[in-house]
C-alpha cells in the first residue's frame, strides 16, 4: 500500500511539471506579442536621425529661364546691327549714337579735312543731302584731323546740316574696311551695309541713294 501511494505521487508531480513545461512553451511563440516601439514597420524604409524631408527642386521647378538660357528680355540692341554699336565725338561738341540710324535708310561719307579730294566732293554731298535728307540720314565720319580741323571744313562747305562722328583713332574706318578717304557706306532699313571705296560724282551718290530708298 505504502508502494502504490508513492507512485502515484510520483506521477502526478511528473504530470504537473510537463504542465507548466508546455505553458512556457506556448507563452514564447504567441503572435499578439506588440511590436517594439523602435522597430521600423515592415515595407516603410527608415530615416536617419535628424534626417530633414527632401525637398530638392526638380530640374523643371530649379530655373524658371527657358533653355536658351535667356530671361525673355531682349533689349533694344536686338533690332540695332553691329556695325551700328558704337558712339562717337561729334563734330562741334557731343556725341553720335550710331544706334540711332537701326531701321532706316542712312549713308556714311567718310573724309579727312585736309583731303583736296573730299574738298571736291564737299558740295556735291551737300545738295545730295538737301535733295534727299528726308529719306535717308546723312552721317559724315571724319578721320585723321584734330577738332578743330574738322569744325573747320564742316564750316567751310555748309555741312553743318548733318551730323559728323569723329574717329579719333581709325577703329570706325577699319571696322567698315575703309583704307582711305573719301568713302562711302550705303546701310538700308533692314540692316544690310555696302561699302563703296572712292569718290563718287552727283549723279553716281543720286543713284545709289534712289537704290537705297527703294530697298
Amino acid at each position: 500500500m505504502t508502494d502504490l501511494r508513492r507512485r502515484t505521487g510520483l506521477l502526478a508531480a511528473g504530470a504537473a511539471a510537463a504542465a507548466l513545461l508546455l505553458t512556457a512553451c506556448g507563452d514564447s511563440g504567441s503572435g499578439d506579442q506588440e511590436p517594439d516601439a523602435g522597430s521600423t514597420p515592415a515595407g516603410q524604409q527608415e530615416s536617419a536621425p535628424g534626417a530633414a524631408p527632401d525637398d530638392t527642386e526638380s530640374p523643371s521647378d530649379a530655373d524658371s529661364t527657358d533653355s536658351t538660357g535667356d530671361s525673355g528680355d531682349t533689349g533694344d540692341t536686338a533690332a540695332v546691327p553691329a556695325e551700328l554699336r558704337w558712339t562717337a565725338p561729334a563734330v562741334g561738341g557731343g556725341e553720335f549714337d550710331a544706334a540711332t540710324l537701326a531701321g532706316s535708310p542712312a549713308v556714311l561719307w567718310f573724309w579727312a579735312p585736309w583731303c583736296v579730294i573730299c574738298q571736291g566732293e564737299a558740295p556735291g554731298i551737300k545738295a545730295a543731302h538737301e535733295e534727299w535728307g528726308e529719306q535717308v540720314t546723312f552721317v559724315g565720319v571724319s578721320g585723321h584731323g584734330g577738332e578743330s580741323q574738322d569744325e573747320t571744313f564742316v564750316n567751310t562747305f555748309g555741312l553743318d546740316g548733318f551730323d559728323h562722328a569723329r574717329d579719333v583713332d581709325g577703329s570706325l574706318w577699319t571696322d567698315f574696311g575703309v583704307a582711305s578717304q573719301p568713302a562711302f557706306a550705303f546701310i538700308s532699313k533692314s540692316g544690310s551695309v555696302e561699302v563703296v571705296p572712292g569718290s563718287l560724282d552727283e549723279q553716281e551718290l543720286d543713284s545709289r541713294l534712289a537704290e537705297l530708298t527703294s530697298q
